[in-house]
């Protein structure tokens, strides 16, 4: 790698950072650090559709070596080596498009941690100056720092390791992580700022949906998995036709084989080919659990819908279920299109956005029934703790 390799991506990731940056600072919202959090949230699932979209145009090697690209900063400065090796192999993984996709990839990443570093830096400063402000407290600031520091290493291991199907899998669990924990925090500074304090239900009816949310949250991470692992095993066209695969309910499938974690792209941990069997057995199982996911989180709606404070999060997840369920069939008639494939994406990363609200809003709803029930019980008592 050249000298000034680094310092050069560093200067590019601030000044893509800068944009963001400059929206917060600029904008009329009085509180500029919830500003910054919900900007990062609305670049995450960016970062995590235009990821899908590098997956699924198979740009994941588009420079081979990280974190430059044939040690440079950017593919223009390393057109020539791009130009020799798409000369060599015009339809393999390195071409000057799919270097473009990867480095841009690269760069909002980047960008997303330079915002990430600016939120702790904030929140240390506010905290250290006045702890009394809570909305400041850097506990969770600093933890999305490490957690965004893991993430980058895993985007290395990516590359270095040549899309090695659980590290790609284990990299986009990751950047839906990071967007639920962003999201969650973006709620709490919500609710610092304006506390919504109107009772939508009796403490037991919230406790359900709290929980129904919470293993609605389980269920789709465990989807997550599948999905992932369907992308990065290239198992998508596995099954052509729906609801049967192969014409059978039940199709001939090696579940050791495609269920064995740390083994190459598209080899069995003996290094053989991987069967076709097993990459039916890891369609058939994804496609199979998102009925699961969907008549708990639809079910999880449908009780959300009724209060107030969680209607419009229950009515979107019910139409993003709908949707996501919609595009993935759409997928294996269609033969599998791009556009289809990555809109598939951007619902999952959607679905994992409006749960952690969900999740968050129904938290807070419970103590609100909580506190108001024990006022209805104990109002001399309550009186008295406000005095």
């Amino acid at each position: 790698m050249h000298a000034v390799t680094l310092p050069q991506m560093a200067i590019t990731a601030l000044l893509v950072a800068l944009l963001p940056l400059a929206i917060v600072w600029t904008s009329s919202d009085t509180n500029k650090y919830r500003k910054l959090v919900w900007v990062c949230v609305f670049l995450t699932f960016d970062l995590i559709v235009f990821g899908a979209f590098t997956r699924l145009t198979d740009s994941g090697l588009g420079c081979p070596d990280w974190p430059g690209c044939y040690g440079t900063a950017n593919p223009l400065l390393a057109h020539e080596q791009i130009q020799a090796a798409e000369a060599l192999l015009p339809s393999g993984p390195v071409t000057v498009a799919k270097a473009w996709i990867e480095m841009i990839h690269r760069y909002l990443a980047m960008a997303i941690g330079v915002l990430i570093v600016a939120m702790a830096a904030q929140s240390w400063r506010h905290w250290l100056r006045d702890r009394s402000r809570a909305e400041y407290a850097p506990w969770l600031p600093t933890a999305l720092l490490l957690f965004v520091c893991l993430q980058g290493a895993f985007g290395a291991w990516t590359v270095t390791l040549k899309l090695q199907p659980v590290i790609v899998t284990s990299h986009l669990l990751l950047g839906m992580g990071l967007l639920a924990l962003l999201a969650w925090y973006g709620g709490r500074q919500d609710q610092m700022i304006a506390p919504v304090r109107t009772v939508t239900g009796s403490p037991p009816a919230m406790r359900n949906i709290r929980l129904l949310a919470a293993l609605s949250g389980v269920l789709l991470l465990v989807q997550l998995a599948l999905g992932g692992w369907v992308s990065t095993n290239y198992a998508t066209l596995a099954c052509t036709d729906f609801p049967l695969c192969g014409g059978k309910l039940v199709p001939e499938m090696d579940f050791q084989h495609g269920f064995t974690l740390w083994r190459a792209l598209g080899k069995t941990a003996a290094g053989h080919y991987l069967p076709f069997a097993a990459l039916t057995a890891i369609h058939w199982v994804h496609r199979n659990f998102a009925f699961v996911v969907a008549l708990v989180a639809g079910y999880t709606a449908f009780r959300a819908w009724g209060h107030t404070a969680l209607h419009k999060t229950a009515r979107a997840i019910a139409v993003v279920l709908a949707l996501q369920l919609c595009t993935g069939v759409a997928t294996i008639f269609l033969n599998y299109p791009l556009a289809i494939a990555v809109l598939h994406n951007a619902g999952a990363a959607l679905l994992v956005l409006l749960l952690t609200m969900l999740n968050y809003r129904a938290k807070f709803q419970f103590e609100i029934a909580q506190k108001a029930a024990a006022s209805a019980v104990f109002p001399h008592a309550t009186a008295a703790r406000h005095h």
